[in-house]
Parts: C-alpha cells; structure tokens; sequence
C-alpha cells in the first residue's frame, strides 16, 4: 500500500515521504479499513517534531520508529475484521481513530470506530473523531453544559471549535464565539449567538461572565479566561499550541491544575476519550442535522505535508483532511 512514513523527528516536509510498504496485519480484537479521507490535526504535527519533548515521552521513542506513518483520524471501508469482532463487518462504511491513518490501510481497534452517518461523505465523517471527541467530552462531560448555559468557545473557527460552537447550541446553550474578523461569518452560521473579534475586542471585559469556557486556542492568559469566568464557572482548557519545547504551552494547564482548589472556580483541562460509544454520541448529532463539519481543503496523500503546513500557519477554517481515492 501507499502510505507517508516518518523517519526521525523533524520539519515535516523534511521527515516525510510518501513510499510503498506493506499493508498491515490485524489482530483479534481489530478492523483492517480501507481508509477513504484521514483528518489534519494538531496532534500530529507534534509526533512528527517531536516537540514538546514530553511527546517523545508519550510515544516511548526518543527517535522516531522508522517507516512510522502518521494520523489518527480517519473515515473508510472495512475490507476484514478480527476473529473477536461482532459489532462491525466487512462492508461497513466506518469513522473513527487508527494508528497510521495516512496510509491507503489503517488498522483500527474495534472499540474506536463507529457506523458512519448516513448522510456523511467520508471527507466529512473523517473531519470528525480527533476534534469532535475533544469537543463532546469538553462540553458535556467536564463543562456539565446544560440548556440555557452561557458558553464562551476561544478559537470557535478551529477544528475543535467549530465542533464547540454546535455541540453547545445542540445542548441548549447561548453560545459566543472568539476568532478573527475574517472568520466571524463562518462562525456565526454554524449557530453562534454572538462573535468577539479577538483583535478589536476583550471577551474579559467584564461586560459578560460566562458559566462555561471552552478554551481552544491556547493564545489567553488563565487570568484572562478567569475575569470571563462567573463565579462559580467551568474553564475546560483543550491543549496547549504556545510554542516552547519543553512545555509547549502545558504550563498554562499545570497552573490552572494547581489552582482548581483554592478558588470557587472549576478550572479543568482533559485529554479526550477516543471510543465508540462518544463516537455513536456524534454521529447521532451528525445525523439529526445539529453537526456538520466545517471544511477548509482537502489534499492527496502525495500533498499530506501541504495540509499539514497550512494547519500550522493558522490558515484554515474548520477542519483539513487528505483524501485517499
């Protein structure tokens, strides 16, 4: 199969290269999909650096494994399945997160894919498990978002965001978007009440206290985010993107952590859950109209490093996926 494989850690456009290797094996308890459309995410650009070195932690592997191939996202055709596989068969037109989804085959475990939406190409069903699972767990699980709630989503024009601004509207909450100017439009059409131009305006003001704080962009101080916060409000912080490469903006994380318990405050950062049933919980969103995916470009896998760039240079609107004929 064709694929793009990492040797070493680095540049992407320096570490990346597309090559022909061989399709992967599946064990019992796992799906062989023909992938369709793989997902451009954050994450991935830090297992290709390697940076914040923690990362490497994470991955057991001060250098990179040879011949790895990155992605995690993915959406396709279930071509086999495992012995112990019950739930999904060959056929199956699937979504969700595999080990290596930049590739022509990607092998998944059986309990972190789920039934595409019906009413879902592959490109928009790809778009949705790495930023959709943040943004469920994010809002309804450590936010407790209720009807009625007032939700301030930071980055809502990001792929995680974008997801935000319409969980929380499908959850019943008045919803304010933080991005730029330029994509106030986008922002405000898939449902948000109100949109702060972070450049010309202070969402800390103090004009509004918000019950939940989505934080995506990684860019606001805790102090910040706190004088948005009412009293008794969530902040739930979804990664960190500042640069540095020991902490890579996880410091930000590490002090609101140290803080939680001396303040009236609910001051959280998570990492999200990768599993079937939250995937089942956005496809059910998916399919009742109440989430479509906002897409910025696709690219061919040969171009992978392209959609990776264009990610890191903040030029997207919504979510970036590579599409595999």
């Amino acid at each position: 199969m064709m694929a793009i494989v990492q040797d070493g850690y680095g540049v992407p456009s320096k570490v990346l290269r597309l090559e022909r290797i061989p399709r992967p094996s599946i064990g019992k308890n796992d799906v062989l999909v023909r992938v369709r459309a793989a997902s451009v995410d954050p994450g991935i650009a830090h297992m290709v650096t390697g940076l914040p070195y923690p990362v490497r932690l994470a991955r057991k592997s001060l250098r990179a494994p040879k011949g790895s191939v990155p992605g995690f996202g993915l959406a396709g055709q279930v071509v086999s399945v495992g012995a112990s596989v019950t739930d999904i068969v060959e056929g199956d037109n699937v979504f969700g997160i595999g080990a290596g989804s930049f590739a022509e085959y990607c092998v998944c475990s059986d309990d972190k894919i789920a039934l595409m939406p019906d009413n879902f190409d592959f490109n928009h069903a790809a778009a949705i498990p790495v930023s959709g699972l943040a943004a469920l767990q994010g809002l309804r699980d450590h936010g407790k978002v209720q009807a009625g709630y007032k939700v301030l989503v930071v980055g809502a024009s990001g792929g995680v965001g974008t997801f935000a601004v319409q969980i929380a509207k499908a959850l019943g909450a008045d919803v304010t978007g933080v991005c730029s100017a330029a994509k106030a439009d986008m922002v405000r059409s898939i449902g948000a009440d109100h949109v702060i131009d972070y450049k010309n305006e202070n969402f800390a003001d103090g004009a509004t206290r918000y019950d939940v704080i989505l934080d995506t962009g990684g860019n606001s101080s805790l102090g910040e985010l706190r004088r948005a916060l009412s009293s008794h409000g969530t902040l739930v912080i979804v990664g960190g993107e500042a640069k540095g490469r020991w902490l890579g903006g996880t410091d930000r994380v590490l002090r609101a952590l140290m803080l939680n318990p001396f303040v009236t405050q609910t001051l959280r950062a998570f990492i999200s859950t990768e599993d079937a049933r939250n995937l089942r919980a956005l496809a059910k969103f998916a399919s009742a109209g109440q989430l479509v995916p906002v897409m910025d470009q696709s690219y061919s896998l040969a171009n992978a490093v392209s959609g990776m760039r264009r990610l890191e240079e903040g030029q997207a609107k919504g979510k970036i996926v590579v599409t595999i004929p």
